[in-house]
């Protein structure tokens, strides 16, 4: 347990990911701060139906981390920005599911290059011997 918080064992918990994207760690946890555990959950939960909705709808089997790392480093403003593009250009249901999964993934990577985000996983760089 810390005295104080962030303590020395928070320090880079952010700087690489697992399997996972750990970049907005400790950004949430000051965004439960600020907007309280229910309002956090409610978003998560939103977000939850909206990357299952993707992975039903838009994953070529190709996508799947790709959307998981964008519904979590995105905000949801900017999520459901996109999900409303995304419905318009489908609408017309003439494109394969690898056209929107492609289209899906292009408009993700545009929405994240507005806000200086990489949806990729940043690895740890392993040292050789």
């Amino acid at each position: 347990m810390c005295d104080e918080y962030p303590c020395e064992k928070y320090d880079g918990i952010d700087s690489f990911d697992s399997f996972i994207t750990h970049r907005n760690q400790l950004k949430d946890f000051e965004k439960v701060k600020k907007i309280g555990i229910d309002s956090y959950q409610s978003e998560l939960a939103e977000k939850i139906e909206i990357l299952k909705y993707l992975l039903a709808n838009h994953n070529d089997g190709r996508r799947k981390s790709f959307f998981c790392i964008a519904v979590n480093l995105l905000e949801l403003q900017d999520i459901k920005s996109v999900m409303e593009q995304i419905a318009t250009e489908t609408e017309s249901d003439n494109l394969t599911l690898k056209e929107k999964a492609t289209l899906a993934a292009n408009l993700f990577q545009t929405m994240a290059a507005k806000r200086n985000i990489v949806l990729k996983l940043n690895k740890k760089i392993s040292k050789k011997k």
